[in-house]
């Protein structure tokens, strides 16, 4: 009796283990079509990898596009206020989920028209320099030195200085359309400082710094562009120009006062003294990372701020001297309007906080702001000013709804807010 129950149970275990074994050979194998391949790939000017798009989109592609990723707190997104400066934001990614092919579309379309919009804007941006480049070199032809005293040096060094730090700053983002935009800005104002220096409405030795910086900028921004500058000297540049930038802008600030407030060094000492203690705190570790990452920032930011202070000079000069707006050239400042606002839709794609700000400002209160001041004063006609309102707001508008319909949002207000606080 015992044997037989001893074999009844073994018999029994022998049939149970046999039956979880055929349970597991029929359990499905996990499919590796729904898992998701993250992929390093090269830094690109577009935050888009262009060559993986051209493969036919599936719901699980076997190498998907970066802003079909699914994010993770390793995946950079898009930039906040803070974080302008980084590189290659990934924009358009949706938590948890991946657009359709259709909005897929849709985004690869809106980022090549953007960063076209971006390459135009070097046309109005050099026939805006190129007036006053011939107009010099006719006077120095001439031997009418003194008309170039017309032409105030410190404020195109100041442009310069502008130029140089945003350079740097679109390098670092490998926005090859804005790099373009920059260095055309460095190369012309560093023509019309050269017919300065010739034309002696300039200082010999400021020329010769200047020539120095503009020389030693080009290239390092260039050098670390096509990744041969080591980082240690490329820390020492960003340092010089957060510096010097910081030091430059209250002291502009100061001076559009003048004769207001009297004649002073003391905002721009004041200024460099702070930057420079900011810059050796966060370079010995003395700060925390956000406020590192806060010093890094300042050189983007203060060029901007230096542009955005552009049309508040000019019209506080307007305002003071009513008579001298007469001289400003209405074709100029349609220009600066129009070179301006094509940079707009970009900058509001890659959701790049500050190149928003900056561009925006400058089309409506450096361009358009002066247009107005010329149409109340008489000195343009209704339907110039009328015609520049108009294509202002519809290019505005147009960039708002495109960048909704191709994120596939249901309110531009989500643009502006990923815009300003990240997704």
């Amino acid at each position: 009796m015992a044997e037989s129950v001893v074999a009844s149970s073994a018999s029994s275990c022998l049939s149970r283990s046999r039956s979880r074994s055929r349970s597991r050979s029929r359990a499905p194998t996990p499919s590796h079509s729904g898992s998701l391949t993250l992929r390093i790939t090269p830094p690109f000017s577009s935050p888009i990898n262009h060559t993986h798009l051209r493969e036919p989109l599936s719901l699980f592609p076997r190498h998907p596009p970066l802003f079909l990723l699914v994010q993770s707190p390793a995946t950079p997104t898009a930039a906040s206020a803070l974080d302008s400066d980084i590189p290659h934001p990934q924009v358009g990614a949706v938590q948890g989920s991946s657009p359709p092919a259709e909005t897929s579309t849709l985004l690869r379309q809106w980022d090549s028209l953007t960063a076209k919009f971006s390459a135009y804007s070097n046309i109005p941006f050099l026939l805006l320099q190129l007036p006053q480049i011939i107009l010099n070199a006719r006077n120095l032809l001439s031997g009418n030195h003194s008309a170039l005293l017309a032409v105030p040096w410190l404020g195109m060094l100041t442009g310069l200085l502008g130029n140089l730090s945003l350079l740097s700053y679109f390098i670092k983002k490998r926005e090859k359309e804005a790099v373009v935009v920059q260095t055309l800005g460095v190369v012309s104002i560093y023509v019309v400082i050269f017919q300065l220096a010739i034309g002696r409405a300039m200082p010999l030795p400021i020329f010769l710094v200047t020539s120095l910086v503009v020389a030693t900028g080009l290239l390092l921004n260039f050098s670390n562009y096509f990744h041969l500058l080591p980082p240690s000297l490329w820390s020492i540049w960003e340092d010089f120009i957060t510096i010097g930038g910081l030091s430059v802008l209250p002291q502009v600030m100061w001076s559009t006062f003048v004769p207001y407030v009297p004649h002073s060094i003391l905002p721009g000492s004041i200024a460099c003294f702070i930057a420079f203690v900011a810059v050796l705190m966060a370079r010995t570790g003395k700060l925390s990372e956000k406020g590192v990452r806060f010093v890094g920032a300042i050189s983007g930011w203060t060029a901007t701020l230096l542009f955005m202070w552009m049309p508040v000079s000019q019209m506080w000069t307007n305002f003071l001297n009513p008579e001298n707006i007469k001289g400003l050239s209405a074709s100029s400042m349609l220009l600066a309007m129009i070179g301006n606002g094509l940079m707009i839709p970009r900058a509001l794609f890659i959701r790049d906080f500050m190149w928003f700000t900056g561009s925006s400002w400058a089309a409506l209160f450096y361009g358009y702001g002066n247009i107005a001041c010329l149409y109340s004063f008489n000195c343009i006609s209704r339907e110039f000013f009328l015609g520049a309102t108009a294509g202002l707001l519809s290019w505005l508008g147009m960039a708002l709804w495109r960048d909704m319909v191709a994120y596939g949002y249901n309110t531009p207000l989500r643009s502006i807010k990923e815009l300003v606080y990240g997704p």
